[in-house]
């Protein structure tokens, strides 16, 4: 098998996660269903600390097989099952019980380490839940998985058809939603983050489409020089979702 491509055992019910963080996170996570555990003989205590499935001790090489060349597994890989989604009820119903909460939703980011990155600092900061557009965003990925550091196994995510009408859904609910726009008047530090907030962040290149953006109740922007256009997606999400989490 060629390392640029998808291993044969990946499918839309499952993947197989590489790194650390990614697989000891993704052991402990009762919803995940465990079919195999490659590591090298080093980490093999490790391994058994956390999990009762018997690792299969593996040369590093036979790992390296598995993943594209650039692939950091650090002598970890995991046969398992993808995560279940959220519906958007229940991200809905998860914040009926909260005076103030918030939530992200992203259009148009398809990079999976950049969405990786996000969850990150979603759970860093916080953040009930990640929203995406099911059509338009990429399934989980080890990618993804290793570029969240394990995070991925503690945020509710719901993929969802249409991304205007996931919105007018969370407005009967009780959301104010904070579209992100590097061109609108108004700044970050001018809004008001009490209550339920789901903040929109569109593609550092595309921005949020057309519909989506006139879904928004309000467009902000982050304070910057105006010597920088813009930031990497992943990077103003976290001063985002930072700022969001101090002010409430």
């Amino acid at each position: 098998m060629s390392k640029n491509k998808t291993p044969p055992f990946t499918t839309k019910q499952s993947l197989i996660l590489y790194g650390r963080h990614a697989v000891l996170a993704a052991l402990q996570n009762p919803k995940r269903q465990i079919f195999k555990i490659l590591c090298t003989k080093e980490n093999a205590d490790e391994i058994r600390r956390v999990c009762t499935i018997s690792p299969q001790i593996v040369d590093r090489k036979e790992i390296d097989k598995l993943f594209p060349q650039d692939a950091v597994h650090q002598g970890f890989a995991l046969f398992c099952s993808r995560l279940p989604d959220f519906s958007l009820e229940e991200i809905i119903d998860m914040a009926n019980n909260k005076d103030t909460c918030h939530i992200l939703i992203l259009d148009q980011v398809t990079d999976p380490q950049n969405i990786g990155t996000i969850i990150r600092s979603a759970v860093a900061f916080d953040t009930l839940a990640l929203v995406l557009q099911d059509k338009n965003s990429p399934l989980e990925s080890a990618a993804m998985d290793k570029a969240s550091v394990g995070m991925i196994e503690h945020l509710p995510i719901s993929r969802v058809t249409n991304l205007a009408r996931a919105i007018e859904q969370l407005k009967a609910a009780g959301f104010w939603i904070v579209g992100m726009d590097g061109y609108a008047t108004t700044t970050l530090n001018d809004l008001n983050t009490s209550g339920k907030i789901a903040v929109v962040m569109g593609s550092e290149g595309k921005g949020m489409r057309r519909l989506v953006e006139e879904s928004c109740d309000i467009s902000v922007k982050l304070p910057m020089s105006p010597l920088a256009e813009s930031l990497n997606v992943a990077t103003a999400a976290a001063i985002v979702l930072y700022e969001i989490n101090k002010q409430q």
